[in-house]
């Protein structure tokens, strides 16, 4: 078998996808496999804790796995005391002996004696890139039982939370503990969606927080601060009152704070719908503010799904229902949040942050967050429409939120011996 990779290596070895019965050494020494180990994903050898006898003696240690035996070497091994404890060394192909730093032999086992062509057969089909147009295991993945694919991505799910909350805790640390700051922070970044989310957390880190807690009273101040250090009000030539009285408030502003706008990124307009221009969901984000004087304490405790909706009934200030941008009269309409962008916003800010606060205070809330999510519609996108093409039911956000990050995290990155859609497809 040509170009076999570790992560081959890895899963039949952790699974035993072995003839167990005539393993050997390739000194010839006979091999039966207690206990495979605890798998490592991060630095040092591949498996802890393995048990392996070797010719009728118990070993206890660790095992590493390579392509080729010389990648020991490859790798500077021999210098490492990490992998004196290695007791098996596990290849596909052996190139030459290795030595511990004792110089003491490492006893080989080449896997390809001991692999069947099943085996070997299963891995190259799932990874034959010219039966694919969207994920390794498209042609298949309806073949594997509901209850495998529910376990799994709830534990998407749940990896996708954790991932996010290692970034709030970051964001919490920079903020020195403060949990309002850090919710200003994903709510400025999620309004601007993912054409102008970079833009809105360039503002979020350049602004004090501190400030908004001091303009949050008067949304044309606060107004005037969010769209002047966004450079939306740069324009000296537009003849449009509110415009001008922004412009000349903001000036007030950034003497009096010591505003600092200069690493601030300009939010685009390009190929956005109207109600999606930065200038409305800035509008629509002073709104917010102002209507909730305490929107951390008052979201993060809210029971219901339907407080979230109530404390999110919030509009753009009066200017803004004629307007789309400054200077341009457009039918009126008040420019309100809708139910679907608070969706986004609930599943993409505040699940996250209720988790997050949750894990620092000690609590599992899983389930809570899990009810939450059942309520929620599933998000509209290629990626989830397409899981839907290939076979895998989506039912609620949950579901759409798993996929996202098993195709982010695994699909794309071809690990699919990591995943337990793609154990199964290889017989686990």
């Amino acid at each position: 078998m040509e170009k076999v990779k570790e992560d081959l290596l890895h899963f039949i070895w952790k699974y035993k996808k072995l003839q167990l019965a005539t393993l050997a050494t390739s000194e010839g020494a006979t091999v039966i496999v207690h206990e495979t180990g605890s798998h490592n994903h991060l630095s040092g050898p591949d498996f802890f804790n393995a048990k392996v006898e070797i010719d009728e003696q118990l070993w206890a240690g660790n095992v590493e796995i390579h392509v080729k035996s010389s990648d020991w070497y490859s790798h500077n091994h021999e210098q490492d005391s990490n992998y004196d404890n290695v007791i098996l060394h596990v290849v596909w192909e052996d190139n030459g002996a290795v030595f511990r730093s004792d110089n003491s032999l490492i006893p080989t086992l080449v896997l390809k004696n001991f692999v069947s062509e099943d085996v070997l057969n299963a891995y190259q089909e799932l990874f034959d890139a010219r039966k694919k147009s969207f994920i390794n295991c498209e042609r298949d993945i309806s073949q594997i039982d509901d209850f495998v694919i529910r376990n799994w991505l709830d534990r998407m799910y749940l990896e996708r939370l954790e991932r996010k909350s290692d970034e709030l805790s970051k964001l919490l640390r920079r903020s020195k503990n403060d949990w309002d700051h850090v919710l200003f922070t994903m709510l400025l970044k999620n309004f601007g969606l993912n054409i102008n989310g970079e833009a809105f957390l360039s503002l979020a880190q350049a602004l004090d927080f501190s400030i908004v807690r001091k303009l949050h009273f008067n949304p044309f101040e606060l107004e005037s601060v969010l769209f002047g250090m966004s450079h939306l009000l740069d324009d000296d030539k537009l003849s449009d009152s509110y415009y001008t009285r922004l412009r000349k408030e903001y000036r007030y502003q950034k003497n009096k704070f010591d505003l600092q706008d200069e690493g601030v990124l300009k939010p685009k307009f390009f190929k956005l719908r109207p109600s999606n221009f930065p200038t409305v969901r800035l509008a629509q984000l002073a709104g917010v503010y102002v209507k909730e004087q305490n929107l951390f304490n008052k979201s993060i405790n809210a029971p219901r799904l339907e407080d979230l909706y109530a404390i999110f009934d919030a509009a753009a200030s009066p200017y803004w229902e004629d307007h789309f941008n400054f200077g341009t009269i457009s039918k009126k309409s008040v420019k309100r949040l809708t139910k679907k962008f608070i969706d986004l916003l609930i599943v993409n800010t505040f699940i996250p942050l209720k988790f997050c606060y949750a894990r620092h205070h000690g609590k599992a809330i899983d389930n809570e967050i899990m009810d939450l999510c059942a309520q929620i519609k599933v998000e509209n996108n290629s990626v989830v429409s397409k899981f839907k093409k290939v076979g895998v039911k989506i039912e609620n956000v949950q579901h759409s939120q798993a996929v996202l990050q098993l195709h982010k995290g695994y699909c794309t990155m071809n690990r699919c011996l990591d995943c337990a859609i793609g154990s199964k497809l290889l017989g686990n």
